[in-house]
């Protein structure tokens, strides 16, 4: 039986007790079930018809303002074509604030776009990277990453606390790391999670770009294998897209504190080690930075995230970026799993954007803050 695994992303995760969100072709359930039944294996259906569910997400769009920017409209989902054209026109509108630019070009030939948000109030200032869409499917990602600029030019008037954040600090925003995959997901397949690399000898696909990274590379919770949605690829930094951030991160390593990614979903707020059951050196400042983002967030709806360290709190996984941005002197690194833990999986519904991006605003802020001050 072919099934898409959602939560765990590999079947090495699944063990005795767990819970795992499978996605199954209409044909397979008719067979599944029965077999479930007779295994004794508990089951719910979560979501009846996966293709109804995305036609209402992508269907007809009539009602949005599509062209208009000042316009734009933060609480729907955008294909990759408005998100760098809303890139393009915050970039001439707040020239003061945002600076555009690519760190190179997509397997596919794509521009690679960042904006960096910041007050040009001196020379040298610490950075923040925050990068949305690794993973093609995970479309709140990106919404999220558009709205954290929203915000930012916003209230950057009004919010002391905002104020302060783009005047000592510069933020690198990236809303959609692979945009190959995100592109595809828009128009071939909802659920497409990789990069859009060929491999000539299987026929396959794509490589996960959040195992393609040089650290404990292809080791547990990746796959060697070209077909999987864990695929490692080739060799580190094989995919351009990985290569070309990387390079980016190193050559600004100095000037980067933080490192915040943003995946869907499981409610969960994560630092390393992901590939390794061990404790960070500085633990102490990233889980207290942890711990009040967690309750940050929590205080817009009573929404709880678990957090801690990616490998004891979600799965053991190597060659992810977040482990790698820690290994090359980027003291806070985080990964975020937005909304839900499994209601809607990776449909989100548009309705649950601007909640969603609320919240994890306050834990943003609170990390970004969190910088500002001095830990020991």
């Amino acid at each position: 039986l072919q099934v898409d695994l959602w939560q765990p992303s590999s079947p090495f995760h699944i063990v005795e007790g767990t819970v795992a969100d499978v996605r199954v072709p209409q044909n397979t359930s008719r067979s599944l079930l029965p077999y479930l039944q007779q295994a004794n294996i508990q089951y719910t259906i979560l979501i009846s018809d996966l293709q109804q569910a995305i036609e209402n997400q992508t269907g007809v769009r009539s009602h949005r303002n599509r062209r208009s920017l000042s316009g734009y409209n933060y609480e729907v989902y955008h294909s990759l074509e408005e998100i760098e054209e809303w890139m393009h026109y915050l970039n001439r509108t707040y020239s003061d604030l945002v600076h555009m630019f690519s760190v190179g070009k997509s397997y596919e030939g794509r521009p690679l776009y960042v904006l960096k948000l910041g007050k040009r109030s001196r020379p040298y200032k610490k950075a923040v990277w925050i990068d949305c869409g690794i993973h093609a499917r995970e479309w709140i990602g990106p919404a999220f990453c558009q709205w954290f600029v929203k915000e930012a030019l916003q209230t950057y008037q009004t919010d002391p606390d905002m104020r302060k954040m783009l005047t000592h600090l510069y933020f690198y925003i990236m809303p959609v790391f692979n945009v190959d995959g995100y592109y595809f997901s828009w128009t071939n397949d909802r659920f497409w999670r990789k990069t859009r690399s060929k491999n000539v000898r299987f026929h396959c696909y794509g490589v996960d770009a959040n195992r393609n990274w040089k650290v404990k590379w292809c080791d547990e919770g990746a796959s060697l294998h070209p077909c999987d949605d864990t695929y490692c690829g080739p060799f580190p930094e094989s995919e351009p897209e990985v290569k070309a951030v990387a390079h980016f991160l190193r050559k600004h390593r100095k000037q980067i504190k933080a490192y915040l990614s943003f995946h869907a979903y499981a409610q969960m707020l994560l630092y390393p080690y992901s590939y390794k059951y061990a404790t960070i050196p500085n633990f102490n400042c990233v889980e207290s930075a942890a711990y009040n983002a967690v309750n940050a967030l929590q205080s817009a709806y009573g929404v709880r995230y678990r957090y801690g360290p990616a490998s004891s709190t979600l799965y053991v996984s190597s060659g992810s970026s977040m482990d790698w941005a820690y290994k090359n002197g980027i003291p806070y690194a985080f990964a975020f799993e937005l909304r839900d833990t499994g209601h809607f999986g990776f449909l989100l519904p548009e309705t649950l954007i601007k909640p969603t991006c609320t919240e994890t605003m306050l834990a943003v802020k609170n990390i970004t803050l969190h910088l500002l001050k001095k830990c020991h």
